[in-house]
């Protein structure tokens, strides 16, 4: 848990060790990105010595661990920038604390899971978009694509089929988790950005009213 208020993380935390969670607590952001390695972040954005969707990308940077923002910032703005550095759901303050468990528990169910996309042997050869689940790593015109765990997954869905139309409730209920509780709107920022990292837009096609689909041979940057 990284929160600076000692009247907010104090019942937090004695409530979830009531559910059986092991917590360990910090204030600062300096102090989340050297604590030790955690099962799940729970992470304020309002801290006291830098901004907490620094933490969340220097986070996102070195481990695919998963990130809940628990803040007062409810602005949608706020929710599309703390999905889009890398956080798997976003809570606003003041909010029950059952729901505060129902979103960890869905959120390390979604990661004790296996991937959304079952092995293969090799990469993935789509011309000039080469994808490599084994080691997770893609790769446009030869040149590698930083994606974020959630980018890679949502990428590697798409190309099970190339052409293929996959619903917005599929995606969620494969890349993220048939209970999501988080906002449906995750799934446009996460397409947003994969769209951008890939360099050009027409790898990711949207069937207005049905889903998404990775069109095969789309022209590279």
């Amino acid at each position: 848990m990284v929160e600076d208020d000692r009247a907010i993380a104090e019942p937090m935390i004695e409530g979830l060790r009531r559910e059986g969670f092991t917590v360990s607590w910090v204030g600062t952001g300096a102090e989340a990105l050297i604590a030790a390695p955690s099962d799940l972040v729970l992470l304020d954005l309002g801290l006291p010595d830098m901004d907490g969707y620094g933490v969340c990308r220097q986070l996102r940077a070195g481990s695919s661990v998963p990130i809940i923002v628990v803040t007062a910032r409810g602005a949608e703005v706020d929710k599309v920038v703390g999905l889009e550095l890398g956080a798997d759901d976003y809570l606003v303050k003041p909010f029950g604390f059952r729901e505060l468990v129902a979103r960890i528990r869905a959120v390390l169910r979604r990661t004790e899971t296996q991937p959304a996309s079952p092995p293969v042997e090799g990469p993935q050869d789509l011309g000039a978009l080469v994808i490599d689940r084994r080691t997770r790593r893609v790769t446009v015109d030869g040149e590698e694509r930083a994606l974020t765990p959630k980018e890679f997954e949502l990428l590697a869905l798409l190309a099970e089929d190339p052409g293929a139309v996959v619903t917005r409730q599929q995606i969620l209920e494969e890349v993220w988790d048939p209970h999501w509780y988080g906002p449906t709107k995750t799934v446009d920022v996460h397409v947003a950005s994969l769209r951008r990292k890939l360099g050009h837009p027409e790898w990711i096609e949207t069937v207005r009213g049905v889903g998404l689909r990775l069109a095969p041979g789309a022209p590279a940057p």
